[in-house]
């Protein structure tokens, strides 16, 4: 069951995001009033290792609560996450789904967390939503950038509010953003890799601005406001496969600071690795519609891994336990042509 609370718990902006389970018990979506209906909705800490929403979200009711300023813009709604997660500082426990995987609208099999997750999008469609927000760091090297999975001018302009580069993706499917699409304009945002204040700085002035925002503009973005790009296809590098991120020998030898490449225009025959003892390609690549598109993008010459086509990756990390959990990087390709 979904645990719903309509204040805030005594101390609870005291709480790092490891103490989090400790105080609440389990994932909470939290109803605060404001000035203005319907509420904006905001989603913390679906990944337990990327706490820039939290913290963000700590400063802004922190700003709220002061004399003289007691009521937010508008209302809002707060759903704090995988907080078992985050207690132990990881992205998912072991055996857990990941939490931004099993919202409605996913493939993978039904479960407790998907149903919680169902009792919530019910929730909010019963009450109305504004607007939906989901915040994230990044482990790798990336600017700051939201996701979406609508083109609708409402959306973009939410999205270009947070900054002009702006993804377009149609999977990986069970996301927040796509669930809550169904309700609102609904954005995701990459904040920067953990530990870094400019990003809880970035997310806590965008969700400020959100709390005062009227409305939702309706006319399309300019295409000069807005770098647009579209994901193709996703990398992931196969269960049985030994692979290494940090020079060691491997069958798969990923090539050290890779995620330098993230969000570069690479030309054809970039090496991102080497291959050991085989001509194998050495890992999974699947397009929006899940068709294996490896050979499409990859190629083994003198045993190094090389892109086939001009790409542009991103999220390219270098954390074996993410890469494990999700997936090595997302391939791009430019899209300003359709912005409307």
């Amino acid at each position: 069951m979904l645990q719903e609370l309509f204040a805030l718990p005594d101390g609870l902006l005291e709480v790092e995001a490891g103490g989090l389970e400790r105080v609440l018990g389990g994932p909470t979506l939290i109803h605060l009033p404001g000035r203005r209906e319907p509420a904006l909705f905001v989603s913390v800490l679906l990944h337990g290792n990327e706490p820039v929403g939290w913290d963000a979200m700590r400063l802004l009711l922190r700003r709220y609560g002061q004399d003289g300023v007691p009521e937010l813009p508008r209302a809002l709604s707060l759903f704090i996450g995988n907080v078992a997660a985050a207690a132990a500082g990881v992205r998912r426990l072991d055996g857990q789904p990941d939490y931004n995987r099993v919202w409605p609208g996913g493939l993978g099999p039904a479960g407790p967390e998907q149903a919680m997750l169902r009792q919530l999008v019910e929730t909010l469609a019963g009450r109305g939503v504004f607007a939906s927000l989901d915040l994230h760091n990044n482990t790798g090297l990336n600017p700051h950038y939201a996701c979406v999975n609508s083109l609708d001018p409402r959306t973009l302009h939410l999205a270009t509010l947070f900054g002009r580069t702006v993804v377009y993706f149609l999977r990986p499917t069970g996301v927040q953003s796509m669930a809550l699409a169904r309700l609102c304009p609904a954005v995701t945002l990459e904040c920067g890799k953990v530990g870094e204040m400019r990003g809880v700085l970035h997310a806590l002035d965008y969700l400020d601005a959100c709390l005062h925002l009227a409305g939702h503009p309706t006319h399309p973005v300019p295409p000069h406001d807005i770098d647009l790009f579209h994901t193709v296809a996703q990398v992931k590098i196969p269960d049985g496969l030994d692979f290494s991120v940090n020079g060691d020998a491997a069958e798969l030898a990923l090539s050290p600071g890779l995620d330098r490449f993230n969000f570069r225009e690479l030309p054809a025959g970039t090496a991102i690795g080497s291959v050991a003892g085989t001509a194998a390609i050495g890992v999974e690549v699947r397009d929006e519609h899940g068709r294996d598109v490896a050979h499409r993008f990859f190629e083994v010459s003198n045993q190094e891994l090389r892109f086939r086509v001009p790409v542009m990756p991103s999220m390219l990390t270098l954390d074996e336990r993410v890469i494990r959990q999700d997936c090595l990087c997302y391939l791009l390709e430019r899209y300003n042509d359709h912005v409307s």
